[in-house]
Parts: structure tokens; sequence; C-alpha cells
């Protein structure tokens, strides 16, 4: 890598951690990434979401058997970053953007944190009991739990063999429009 690339690397060593042991992590971390998330961009700087910090084993392990298997890595982690959003009318998509965008923080966050994170999404059908769970009031909902932790030995593991875990660059990035046919 150059010298430049090293700015980057914590963005392209980012990953999904799903497995967690059992150490737990510090208030001051969480709430360093709790402020990562807040201070996440949003479209018109509307701040969309509120962040609810889950500590308690029982609520985590209970909204990962609430939405299995989507919020398997709930089982293992010490915490958990939920993100809500108010239901409002044509705000979907923007939402969902911005929702995206704050996960992604989380995760890059806790890497950089030297801890590790995956994005738990609860099924629709699940969000209720989540609901419940949390004490959501009832025009918010909650569909992305980001699970944070130290990452277990199999979680550090490689899940493909080098070079194999991106396509190509030359399959996915291409100079000034789409390569003819």
């Amino acid at each position: 890598m150059t010298d430049r690339s090293e700015l980057v690397r914590p963005l392209l060593r980012t990953r999904q951690i799903r497995e967690f042991t059992d150490e737990p992590i510090s208030e001051e971390d969480l709430n360093l990434l709790a402020d990562v998330a807040r201070w996440s961009g949003s479209g018109s700087n509307t701040q969309p979401w509120r962040f609810i910090l889950i500590r308690e084993e029982a609520n985590l392990r209970a909204i990962a058997e609430a939405g299995m298997p989507q919020t398997r890595s709930l089982r293992s982690a010490a915490a958990g970053i939920a993100i809500a959003l108010r239901e409002e009318q044509g705000a979907a998509i923007s939402h969902a953007y911005d929702e995206g965008r704050a996960a992604e923080r989380i995760l890059v966050g806790a890497q950089m944190l030297g801890l590790g994170a995956g994005i738990a999404w609860i099924p629709p059908a699940n969000r209720g009991t989540v609901s419940e769970l949390l004490h959501i009031p009832a025009e918010w909902r909650v569909r992305t739990v980001v699970a944070i932790g130290h990452p277990s030995e199999s979680a550090r593991k490689p899940k493909s063999a080098p070079g194999q875990a991106r396509l190509p660059r030359d399959e996915v990035v291409f100079r000034e429009r789409w390569p003819a046919g």
C-alpha cells in the first residue's frame, strides 16, 4: 500500500463481526461510538434518529432471539446500539439512507477502537417485540441494532481466500462510462 492508502485503511479493513468474546467493552468506548453515530451525516441535517445503548445481557439476548437469524450477532455481543427512526410519511428512503450511514460509521468506529461490530437487522414481523423490549414509542421503530464487542478468534479469521473477498477492481470500477459490450 502507498502511504496515502494508509489513511483509508480503517475503511478498507472494516468488516461485519457476528461473534464476540465475553470480554466487556468500556463505557468510554460505547459513548465514543454513540458520538460517532450522532455525528453521522443526514439529509438536510435532520438527524432523524435516536440511539439506544444496550448493555444488559438479557435485553441483548432477547432481541437476538426475536429477530433470528438476522440478529444472531446479539447472542454474544457485549453491547448494542439500536437506531430508532420516527415513522414519517414520505421519509422512508431518506431515513433508510441516514440509518445506513450511521450504522456503517459505528462499524468503522468500532474497528478503529480495536472492537468489532455487526449490523443486526430486525425483520418487520419482529419489530413490535423489539419495540416492547426497548420501550419504543408507537410512532418510532427500530430495524437496525449494531452489535458491538471484542471479536472472537473465529470471527477474526478471513471468510474468503486472499484476493477473493471482493470482485476484481476492473469488474466494478469504470472510468467515465459503462464499458461497451
